[in-house]
């Protein structure tokens, strides 16, 4: 049975992670996005060492595996006693050989502001989909751990798990399965046409035709920041999206695009790769590639794409079920 629509105040706290203990009152609006404090318990880093880095001093593969700190920098949370190889704390002088485990044990930190509040669109004992907003990432990862969507929707839903994820910038639907049957069939149809996807995106320059079929291939690309990114690249993994024109000002387009894959940021690559990158966005220009002058993150924010629609067969009772995400402002104020 469906329920209507309605709105959760999820509220970060300084309690450990399982703790559902408030920091403050919760807020019932669900326009009243706030920000809030919350103090994690650290992430421990792992990864094994391949066979291309054998040899390595630990200090310089560290620098090159995580290029986001400095030598020096790591060096500080060496002698901090951060880092383990093999689970002995390590100094960085050592060498690094193929099949040793590598943690950096990064102490607990104060996250980034995020929204706190999401709208529920659609529930029943299977599924549940809610309407994220901008601000918030959808998984742990990126300097975020507790303030996402997926700890918000858990403390609510224990038993929800993501079908699929949205950029931490891109507002709209992310659907959540709360069993392994249902979450069974809508991964093996997400990417099908099974599943309806369609996104409204707000895009620099003045689109020639009304619409395109989109076939630029996603792979990985050299960032200066991170190492690496998802982007154009022609020996990637195909990928197809089609755009049609919503509609046109002097400078900007307003496209409705429906996704024929599942490629990391695969809409903002793929208008940007045929002229139109999105209005303010930090990380792909005009060719789909990061910007040559000191490209932004993958996360940062101040572009706008909403996934406003999704139309699937529930993958237990077989009804049909559509799914809207009304607009935010901030299409209409730029529009």
């Amino acid at each position: 049975m469906r329920k209507p629509a309605w709105c959760i105040a999820s509220l970060g706290s300084l309690a450990p992670i399982g703790s559902h203990k408030a920091f403050w009152p919760p807020r019932r609006r669900c326009h009243s996005l706030h920000s809030n404090y919350m103090l994690n318990r650290g992430y421990a880093y792992t990864t094994i060492i391949s066979s291309k880095y054998h040899g390595q001093t630990l200090l310089s593969h560290l620098a090159s595996l995580y290029p986001h700190s400095t030598p020096q920098a790591w060096q500080q949370k060496l002698n901090n006693g951060e880092v383990t190889l093999n689970g002995v704390t390590a100094t960085g002088s050592e060498s690094v050989t193929l099949g040793q485990t590598l943690v950096w044990n990064r102490p607990p930190w104060i996250e980034p502001d995020s929204p706190q509040h999401f709208e529920v669109l659609f529930e029943d004992p299977h599924l549940l989909a809610v309407n994220k907003p901008s601000g918030l990432p959808t998984l742990p990862g990126g300097g975020f751990m507790e303030n996402t969507l997926l700890r918000l929707v858990q403390k609510q839903t224990p038993n929800a798990n993501p079908v699929h994820r949205l950029g931490r910038a891109t507002t709209g639907i992310v659907l959540f399965a709360k069993t392994p049957q249902a979450a069974s069939n809508l991964f093996a149809n997400w990417n099908t046409p099974k599943i309806q996807k369609i996104y409204r995106a707000l895009a620099q320059n003045i689109a020639q035709h009304d619409a395109y079929e989109i076939l630029t291939p996603i792979g990985l690309v050299p960032h200066p920041l991170i190492g690496s990114v998802w982007a154009a690249n022609p020996s990637g993994k195909p990928s197809k999206s089609l755009a049609k024109v919503i509609s046109r000002t002097t400078s900007t387009t307003t496209f409705e695009v429906s996704l024929n894959s599942g490629r990391p940021h695969q809409i903002r690559i793929h208008l940007a790769s045929i002229g139109h990158p999105l209005v303010g966005d930090p990380l792909y220009g005009l060719t789909g590639q990061p910007l040559e002058n000191l490209p932004g993150l993958p996360g940062d924010g101040g572009y706008f794409l909403h996934a406003q629609f999704l139309n699937f067969q529930h993958p237990i009772t077989g009804e049909q079920i559509n799914l809207e995400a009304a607009l935010p402002s901030g299409f209409s104020l730029h529009q």
